[in-house]
């Protein structure tokens, strides 16, 4: 139940900051076009869209492990039977995914709470605040940790290790 909860959460929200693809390739050709063809460049494209790629790159985090679509170097590992691979995803996990989110989650916090306090804006020609994409790193660094707990799980409850050839 916690494992699909969990799941279903972050397949949710993956799918949702999807759709963030589209308004900030929409933002660009508009850029594009007002540069362009009609000779007027805006001046607020740049920050948002950094902004936006930096919310949609953070948040899908969680939603790539779920789909095991991060980078793994299988070389050794794929020569393995189930069992060792099984146990050295699982040895990977606790010592280098685990600290990694933890570090991710407890900085991320720090950072977000300073520039809340500070009222932190970019510097560009309009000064959009900074704050909600920091906390939005807390955020990306809960579910990212909670989709580690729930892979561990999954791989500890199963009897054979997964395949990830596809």
């Amino acid at each position: 139940m916690v494992l699909r909860l969990i799941d279903s959460t972050n397949e949710w929200i993956g799918r949702l900051i999807s759709f963030i693809a589209i308004i900030f390739s929409t933002i660009i050709i508009y850029e594009v076009f007002m540069r362009y063809v009609m000779n007027q460049p805006t001046r607020w494209t740049f920050d948002v869209t950094k902004q936006l790629y930096g919310f949609y790159f953070l948040m899908l985090g969680a939603y790539a492990l779920k789909h095991q679509a991060h980078v793994r170097v299988d070389l050794l590992i794929n020569r393995f039977s189930p069992t060792v691979r099984k146990w050295t995803e699982i040895a990977g996990y606790l010592i280098f995914f685990f600290p990694f989110a933890w570090v991710f989650l407890t900085r991320s916090y720090d950072f977000a709470m300073r520039s809340l306090a500070q009222g932190e804006t970019t510097y560009g020609a309009v000064q959009l605040p900074v704050y909600p994409l920091k906390m939005s790193m807390v955020l990306a660094a809960a579910l990212l940790l909670l989709q580690g707990i729930a892979e561990v799980v999954r791989l500890l409850i199963q009897k054979e290790a997964p395949r990830h050839d596809a």
